[in-house]
C-alpha cells in the first residue's frame, strides 16, 4: 500500500545487495554471536563493492557510552560500554565503518536513543495495563534517560541521505532526557483528562525488585544532539516527550472518529 516491495532478506543472495542503492542496517547483535550481516566477512565487502551502493547508515544505540556521571557527551565523547548489548553495538560500528573504508559511498551511523512513537510509548503501557518488564523497572532509578521519536529518526535518516559524508556519527536523541517515572506520570495525565476510564490499573512504575537491583549497570548520561541539528538540519517534530505524548493521544482520536465513521 505503501508503494515498496518487501521480500525476507536472504543474506547469502548476492543479488539482493548489489541490487541496493541504499542500506539501512537495523538488525540487533546477537549475544554471543554478534551482528549477523557483518559476520559474512570478506564475501558481504565483495558484494558491496561490486554492486551500485551510495548510502549505507547502521542504527546504533547511545548505550555505547556507558556510564558518564550525568555529563553532557556529544559524538566526540569516549565510548565506554558496560552491557553486553552496548558491546555489542559498539563492535559493530566499528566493523561497519571499518569494512566501507574502501568504499566510495557515504556512511553513517546512528546512535539513537529510546525509540518511542504510535503504538509503543508510555500511553500504550498505560492503557493496556501492561506490568513494566524486570528491565523496565530497573531503568526507573535513572536520572536521565535519552528518547526518540519514531517520525524524527525518520527524518535523520532522510536528510542524510541528501548529504555526501565519507564516514560520520550522529546522536539521534531529543531535547529532553527526563527520568522515565516523570514520562509516565505525563502519560498518565493526558490519558485521565481524555479517557478518564481507560485505565483500569496502573503499573508500577517506579518499583524495583531487591533480587535484580545488583544487576543495574550504570548508564547516566545527558547525550547532545547539536550535531544532529547543525551538520543534517533537522528540526525535530518532537523535542520532548510532550510534544511526542500528546501526537499519538491525538491519533487515537483521529483513528476513533474514522473507525465510527466506517462503522
Amino acid at each position: 500500500m505503501l508503494g515498496m516491495n518487501t521480500y525476507v532478506f536472504d543474506a547469502t543472495e548476492k543479488r539482493n545487495l548489489q541490487q541496493a542503492t541504499h542500506l539501512l542496517i537495523s538488525i540487533p547483535p546477537v549475544p554471543g554471536f554478534g551482528d549477523p550481516l557483518l559476520n559474512l566477512n570478506e564475501d558481504l565487502k565483495g558484494m558491496l563493492s561490486h554492486g551500485n551502493l551510495e548510502w549505507l547508515c547502521y542504527l546504533s544505540s547511545t548505550s555505547v557510552y556507558g556510564d558518564c556521571g550525568g555529563a553532557l557527551v556529544d559524538e566526540d565523547h569516549t565510548v565506554n560500554p558496560k552491557s553486553e548489548s552496548a558491546k555489542l553495538r559498539h563492535k559493530a560500528e566499528k566493523g561497519w565503518l571499518s569494512l566501507i573504508d574502501d568504499l566510495n559511498l557515504s556512511a553513517f551511523v546512528f546512535r539513537l536513543g529510546g525509540i518511542y512513537g504510535p503504538g509503543r510509548s508510555a500511553l500504550d503501557t498505560l492503557a493496556k495495563s501492561k506490568s513494566l518488564s524486570q528491565r523496565q523497572k530497573l531503568r526507573e532509578s535513572k536520572q536521565y534517560t535519552a528518547r526518540i521519536h519514531v517520525a524524527d529518526i525518520y527524518q535523520a535518516i532522510l536528510a542524510s541521505m541528501s548529504m555526501r559524508c565519507a564516514r560520520k556519527i550522529f546522536n539521534v536523541v531529543d531535547d529532553d532526557p527526563a527520568p522515565r517515572a516523570e514520562v509516565f506520570a505525563f502519560a498518565r495525565s493526558l490519558i485521565e483528562m481524555r479517557y478518564p476510564d481507560l485505565i483500569t490499573e496502573s503499573p508500577d512504575v517506579n518499583s524495583t525488585e531487591s533480587d535484580f537491583q545488583e544487576r543495574i549497570v550504570p548508564a547516566e548520561k545527558r547525550v547532545s544532539n547539536a550535531r544532529l541539528k547543525k551538520e543534517l538540519g533537522v528540526k525535530l517534530l518532537h523535542p520532548t516527550y510532550r510534544s511526542g505524548l500528546q501526537c499519538i493521544l491525538d491519533s487515537w482520536q483521529a483513528e476513533s472518529q474514522l473507525s465510527d465513521r466506517n462503522r
